[in-house]
Parts: C-alpha cells; sequence; structure tokens
C-alpha cells in the first residue's frame, strides 16, 4: 500500500472513529484525552520486552468484545449471522470501545499502543456494519478476532485466555 493510500485509510479511520465517539458519547462528559507529542507508534511494541499494563475499564470492555465475539463465533463460522445481527454485533463492540476510550487511564505509552488495536477493531466494527463495500461482514469479525489477538499478545491481562476458532 503506498504512503499515500495508508494516509487516506488513517484519515477515514481516524474521522470514523471521532464520529463514533461523539455518537456513544454525546452525553456523556468525558475528560480531556490528550497524548504526549511522539507517544502515536505506527506498529506494536512490547514495552521493554514486557506486556503493558491496563486497567479496570479496559479489562472490562475487552472482556466484554470477547464475549460477544465468542458467542457469535459459530454463526460467522457457518456464514448464518444475518445483517441485522452482524449490526447489533458491531455495535455492542462499538459501545465498549466507546467506554474504553471515556474511561482511559493508561499512561500515553501504553495508551498509544492501545489505539493501534482500537483502530483494527473499528475497521472491522465498519466492515460487519456493511459500510464497506465488496468486503463481506464476515470479514469484519475476523479484523475484530485478529485485533483481540493482538491484544493479547501485547498487554497483560491476567486469566485472559486467547479465543479458539
Amino acid at each position: 500500500m503506498t504512503t499515500t493510500n495508508s494516509f487516506w485509510k488513517w484519515l477515514a479511520l481516524t474521522t470514523f472513529t471521532l464520529s463514533l465517539i461523539s455518537t456513544n458519547l454525546a452525553t456523556a462528559e468525558i475528560a480531556p484525552h490528550q497524548h504526549e507529542p511522539g507517544t502515536s507508534p505506527s506498529t506494536l511494541m512490547l514495552n521493554n520486552g514486557k506486556k503493558w499494563t491496563i486497567d479496570a475499564p479496559l479489562r472490562k470492555g475487552m472482556e466484554n468484545i470477547r464475549a460477544a465475539m465468542t458467542t457469535a463465533l459459530p454463526a460467522i463460522h457457518t456464514n448464518k449471522l444475518s445483517s441485522a445481527k452482524y449490526n447489533a454485533l458491531a455495535q455492542k463492540v462499538s459501545n465498549e470501545i466507546a467506554g474504553i476510550v471515556a474511561n482511559c487511564k493508561l499512561d500515553p505509552q501504553a495508551d498509544a499502543q492501545l489505539h493501534l488495536i482500537l483502530a483494527d477493531i473499528l475497521s472491522g466494527v465498519e466492515t460487519m456494519q456493511g459500510k464497506t463495500k465488496r468486503i463481506k461482514r464476515q470479514t469484519g469479525a475476523i479484523t475484530v478476532l485478529g485485533a483481540l489477538e493482538k491484544y493479547d499478545a501485547y498487554f497483560d491481562h491476567p486469566g485472559r485466555k486467547p479465543i479458539s476458532h
């Protein structure tokens, strides 16, 4: 993918994320959420060889996303999840992401790493909603599952087991 295409994809995803957050949290009071300069990496990395520490809101939100995806997994695998159920699943995941973002208390480096994973999840959500033309909704679910695997690899979430699929 060229740099120009990457930029436009990033811009579209950022715009989508901001509209999603403003839509889902329009009535919520959100504390300012700023990143320090230079804390927006483009690739995932560990924290000096260790997984990043998480907080309670992230733990809860990611557990809820995992549960929703696990429940839908049989229908996703057999191609029997209806468009309406994909929309409902996407909305559930989207709401959890909005809650994670609204309650973010991670240090800036961990937060920047998390945002890479959240961007992947939101990309999958958009596809599950049918907003990505010529790409199956099932592909969006696979994108979300892949992002959850990345989360497991880079964040220290005690007791969490990978989704088997």
